[in-house]
């Protein structure tokens, strides 16, 4: 009986100590992202370089989802906003010189070709109207709501 006490005892110290040190653990370090994208993009090896932005979806024709991104994306072409699709089977020397590993990406490029919003995967066109608003005119970014009051 003594035993079953002592062994009792041991297993729900070891217990405390392991909770204890496992809230000792650091965090995690931030993980870099699982695709690269592009930061800066040459303005001239794309269509309408002299457009004040640029939207490009990478994509690939045995891509599902590019399907869907190209149909959201190519509607926001404007005056001044270029639109092109890259295709991997097309334009493939594109997809390799800009690292481009995973598709659907949607770049959206200034005149300078600085990379101002990105997205890999499935993009709503919420999500894609607004990164565009929000790069041409940053004061159009909505508030942080303080849901403290």
């Amino acid at each position: 009986m003594s035993r079953l006490i002592a062994t009792v005892a041991v297993l729900a110290i070891a217990g405390l100590i392991a909770y204890l040190l496992r809230g000792r653990r650091p965090e995690a370090p931030t993980q870099p992202r699982l695709w690269p994208v592009p930061v800066q993009l040459d303005r001239s090896d794309f269509t309408r370089p002299e457009a004040p932005w640029l939207v490009a979806v990478f994509s690939s024709a045995t891509c599902d989802s590019c399907v869907s991104v190209i149909e959201k994306a190519r509607v926001v072409e404007a005056t001044d906003v270029a639109y092109q699709e890259i295709s991997y089977q097309r334009d493939r020397p594109l997809h390799d010189r800009y690292g481009v590993e995973a598709v659907p990406m949607v770049l959206v490029a200034d005149s300078d070709g600085v990379v101002a919003k990105s997205f890999v995967g499935e993009v709503t066109a919420i999500d894609l109207w607004g990164a565009i608003a929000t790069a041409r005119d940053p004061s159009s970014a909505p508030e942080p709501h303080d849901h403290d009051h």
